[in-house]
């Protein structure tokens, strides 16, 4: 059934802070406009490392005109947390948390978007400001699918003692390396390419290659994981030489791509690295009434966006639905 008889300007799909800077920018032009959000507030940040700082300062993750001030230098994932609460709550944004959407039908001025629950809501703009992060790259090998192994790093208590292979060689790896090593765990990190590359942060990398240097963690390049079982990993260096290895958990930190499916369903064309056809200036998409925002914006480039360079995605956004509107 449909909620109501209203029909919103616009329903934000993600509520991760460029989806709540969308709502904020919504409100303050006075647009009818909802957020959905299949998870928490802020899901993705919710998920990230438990002890995870960010590199940004916090006058960078600022939206909406709220300041963030902390007593330090970088904030984490809880200063983070907490800013978009208060965020949220400062503007009582129309926030529905927990509700997936399920499909979505109609044209550009009456969309019709059915959810989990048995409500649906009539829209004339759809944003979708889902970013990447609940889509892992698969590695597509036996035994990926086994208990032991995660595409996403929490903590490192649990892993006390542990044989954990870490997979990948950008950033979250070598962080959840690190983080491991420093509570206890037996680490392994295993990359495909020659070296860590340019990717991960200057003030890290000389600290990873310490420790691999003087034998705290072994790091395996040119090294491919064939298999994963039970109690060990099958692996595959650059001369193809294939080894055996005590194994008790595996971080598959491979990267992460947008919900393409989802995308491709809506009719959004998708060009190099599923970077979703839209206007750089208003950001709808080649469906009319489609609009894309944040890190979805770059498809699987994902290293190029982040909070602090498309918190503007929003204003561009309703600065368009707005004088559409008038016309």
């Amino acid at each position: 059934m449909v909620t109501d008889k209203a029909i919103y300007d616009l329903v934000i799909i993600g509520a991760g802070p460029i989806g709540l800077a969308c709502a904020i920018d919504a409100q303050k032009h006075g647009l009818n406009y909802l957020v959905l959000e299949k998870g928490c507030l802020v899901n993705s940040i919710f998920h990230f490392p438990t002890n995870l700082i960010f590199f940004s300062t916090p006058d960078l993750l600022e939206i909406g005109g709220i300041p963030f001030i902390i007593s330090a230098e970088k904030p984490t994932r809880t200063d983070l947390l907490k800013y978009y609460r208060i965020a949220a709550e400062h503007y009582g944004l129309n926030i529905h948390l927990f509700e997936k959407v399920a499909a979505i039908r109609g044209k550009a001025g009456d969309f019709t978007i059915s959810t989990d629950r048995p409500e649906s809501y009539r829209t004339r703009n759809i944003v979708i400001a889902t970013g990447q992060y609940d889509h892992p790259n698969m590695m597509n090998i036996p035994g990926e699918d086994l208990e032991k192994v995660s595409h996403y790093y929490t903590e490192a208590h649990p892993f006390y003692k542990k044989k954990v292979a870490v997979i990948g060689g950008k950033n979250s790896a070598v962080e959840t390396s690190l983080d491991l090593l420093k509570y206890g765990a037996e680490v392994t990190l295993i990359h495909r390419g020659n070296d860590f590359g340019k990717s991960v942060k200057y003030w890290i990398l000389p600290n990873i290659e310490n420790r691999i240097k003087k034998g705290k963690m072994r790091a395996l390049f040119n090294t491919v994981v064939q298999e994963i079982r039970e109690n060990s990993i099958v692996i595959q260096n650059g001369t193809g030489s294939v080894q055996e290895l005590e194994n008790d958990f595996v971080f598959a930190l491979t990267g992460y791509n947008p919900d393409t499916e989802f995308l491709q369903k809506l009719g959004v064309e998708l060009g190099e690295m599923y970077r979703p056809a839209h206007n750089e200036e208003t950001l709808e998409t080649n469906v009319p009434g489609i609009y894309v925002a944040g890190v979805i914006t770059v498809g699987s480039e994902g290293s190029k966006v982040f909070i602090e360079n498309s918190r503007d995605h929003g204003a561009k956004i309703v600065r368009n639905i707005a004088n559409g509107s008038k016309n």
